[in-house]
């Protein structure tokens, strides 16, 4: 018999990768959604209740339905911009939406969980590779809020809940078997917006800055291909549920950057197609280069990424945009 977890956020982006990784492992993901971002037909691997984050009754129910071993936490929202625009949205639904949560499992008994977190929670880098024990000062009301949810965490160790932060940086890709991929609108992710102008259905792409200290001047960042991350989720959670002792919060990357003009590269080679792009100024905020120290989460998780390589990245989300983001 299939172990029920639920997985708030599970029909979004990365928990739909999660689920299915989840399945795949022999649990059954009990997906709690509104689907306000999420989309319904990303939920394939076990049963959708609707949901929101800050409802506890509605929590309570789901969780008394279920009886969950545990869960991952995916829910709230994550646009960098739109976070500074409406700081109060944001920490009313991360914050006191995952407190929210974190009450209901302690009411229902589930002391387990897994968090997405993000690399916004360092801000501008003092080192690379970026590593767990690097100043946490983040740098938009998101990071804020993601590291904010990290310490009710912390604070739920006192009534016994066991947890890890997974801090990501930046997740591309689409499932390979073409059964779920990234669907935001707007879409504010760098891969699927090169893809999108690329086919014709955006406008040309915008590289914000060709002067900064990089080796060819272009921002570099350390692309992670979502399936990967959902392995990650399901390793953690496995070691949890065995009763295994895992640190506070955990980086997830390949520890190697890429710039955005190898990206582009590699997507006119995938696609056969030139990506339409003009030169923009350089963002306010955005470091030059982030890069992830992966080495803590290899010892602690026996996970590495092994589907990250730009080519395999940039073919998964081609075709997932090819199909016009519509699963198999």
């Amino acid at each position: 018999m299939e172990t029920p977890v639920l997985v708030t956020g599970g029909a979004g982006y990365v928990g739909s990768h999660a689920c299915k990784a989840l399945r795949a492992a022999g649990f059954l993901p009990v997906t709690y959604d509104d689907l306000s971002k999420g989309r319904r037909e990303a939920v394939r691997w076990g049963p959708l209740e609707l949901g929101d984050l800050l409802d506890a009754a509605r929590l309570d129910a789901v969780l008394a339905a279920h009886r969950p071993a545990a869960a991952l936490h995916f829910a709230g929202l994550i646009e960098v911009g739109e976070s500074v625009r409406e700081p109060e949205r944001y920490r009313r639904v991360n914050v006191e939406g995952s407190r929210t949560l974190l009450g209901a499992l302690r009411r229902a008994g589930v002391a387990k969980l897994v968090f997405s977190s993000t690399a916004a929670v360092y801000g501008e880098p003092r080192k690379v590779p970026i590593t767990e024990d690097h100043p946490k000062q983040p740098v938009n009301p998101y990071g804020e809020t993601k590291l904010a949810v990290e310490g009710l965490l912390a604070e739920a160790k006192g009534w016994g809940l066991r947890s890890i932060a997974l801090r990501y940086f930046n997740a591309c890709g689409a499932d390979p078997d073409g059964e779920t991929g990234e669907c935001h609108d707007p879409e504010t992710h760098l891969l699927p917006n090169v893809l999108r102008a690329t086919a014709g259905l955006a406008k040309p792409l915008t590289v914000f800055g060709e002067d900064w200290p990089t080796p060819d001047g272009t921002c570099v960042r350390d692309y992670i291909h979502v399936s990967d991350l959902a392995d990650a989720h399901v390793a953690a959670l496995v070691r949890l549920v065995r009763g295994e002792e895992l640190p506070p919060a955990l980086n997830l990357g390949t520890g190697k950057g890429l710039s955005i003009r190898e990206l582009i590269a590699a997507t006119e080679e995938v696609t056969g197609k030139a990506v339409p792009r003009s030169v923009g100024p350089r963002r306010a905020g955005d470091p030059a280069v982030l890069v992830a120290d992966p080495s803590a989460a290899r010892a602690a998780l026996g996970w590495s990424a092994t589907r990250s390589d730009v080519r395999t990245v940039v073919a998964t989300a081609w075709e997932w945009e090819r199909r016009g983001r519509r699963p198999r």
